[in-house]
């Protein structure tokens, strides 16, 4: 069996929660370093309004652009291709999400915590500092908090986050092998369909927002419905004021064994009906429908597994 290659840092090391940006010169004569960066930061698509010629200069002047063995470049140093360059990008404007994260469990190897709607998991595309990664690694001073998965935006519930870099390969790779018990809560319409395994076969296109089922492929997305439950009455009552939606609503218990994106989302809509405050599925609504007082009604309620470094039973719930 192959030994896993060792994590290696960058030659820059994570300030005010972000890592460094790597970018590789590409073919052709080579380039000035000051025009290959500033060229990086003016045609990204989420660009501080701030970040100027200036921004890239004084870049260079504190010595935060640099090669791979962490030499700092000068601005007028020639770049052949295949260049390594790191650089510090900064962050547009955001709109900041009004929910706190909650911690939930903590010891000297792991944070698990209680994530919020409507906050990312990493940093990506217009989504930076607006995330439970940077969040957490400003309010701990811990640069090297990573999530050990992912939980979409849109979507509630426990996160775990590894403390060292030593040790997140381990938590990382259970979860890839699929070795962690995930129970999600799903609310939508009530929909009279029993307890049973869900298959489906789902693809997501670089790029494009919804995922599909590809009918009659072989399944790679596996999920169980353990149970449907009809909400009380006082609880049916508010969320159908406020989502205004008429029909009785139900508590829908997800067991999913894989974790293809928007999984729960694609095959609620299929097998059930689309949840609560979702605003890709069934119909992609525009961004400007956000809105911080209707979320998704997708929450992970519950992770367990045998611990890859103790070997000890966790678990971990909330409500």
């Amino acid at each position: 069996m192959a030994r896993k290659k060792a994590f290696q840092p960058g030659p820059l090391p994570p300030r005010e929660g972000l890592g460094a940006t790597r970018a590789r010169v590409p073919e052709g004569p080579g380039i000035r370093a000051d025009d290959f960066v500033w060229h990086l930061v003016s045609t990204q698509r989420h660009r501080h309004p701030e970040d100027d010629i200036a921004a890239v200069a004084a870049r260079f002047a504190e010595g935060c652009v640099v090669t791979r063995d962490g030499s700092a470049l000068s601005p007028d140093a020639w770049l052949v291709p295949g260049t390594d360059v790191y650089f510090y990008r900064r962050p547009a404007p955001e709109v900041p999400v009004p929910f706190e994260i909650r911690p939930v469990f903590e010891d000297g190897d792991i944070l698990v915590v209680d994530k919020p709607p409507f906050l990312a998991t990493m940093p990506r595309a217009s989504h930076i500092t607006e995330t439970a990664t940077v969040r957490l690694r400003r309010a701990t001073g811990n640069e090297e908090l990573t999530p050990a998965h992912r939980l979409d935006r849109a979507t509630s519930g426990l996160l775990l986050l590894t403390k060292r870099r030593e040790i997140r390969g381990a938590y990382q790779e259970l979860f890839a092998r699929r070795e962690v018990r995930k129970e999600y809560q799903a609310i939508a319409p009530l929909i009279d369909v029993p307890p049973a395994p869900w298959r489906h076969h789902l693809t997501k296109a670089p790029g494009e927002p919804a995922a599909q089922v590809v009918p009659g492929a072989e399944p790679n997305a596996f999920t169980t419905l353990a149970a449907v439950s009809r909400l009380a009455p006082f609880e049916e009552l508010e969320l159908q004021q406020r989502y205004d939606v008429p029909a009785p609503l139900a508590r829908y218990t997800l067991r999913p064994k894989t974790g293809r994106t928007h999984q729960l989302r694609v095959q609620m809509m299929v097998e059930a009906a689309p949840i609560l405050g979702d605003l890709i599925y069934p119909v992609l609504r525009p961004a400007e429908d956000e809105d911080f007082s209707r979320p998704m009604q997708l929450r992970c309620t519950r992770l367990e597994f045998t611990d890859p470094l103790s070997g000890a039973a966790r678990s971990f719930a909330v409500g």
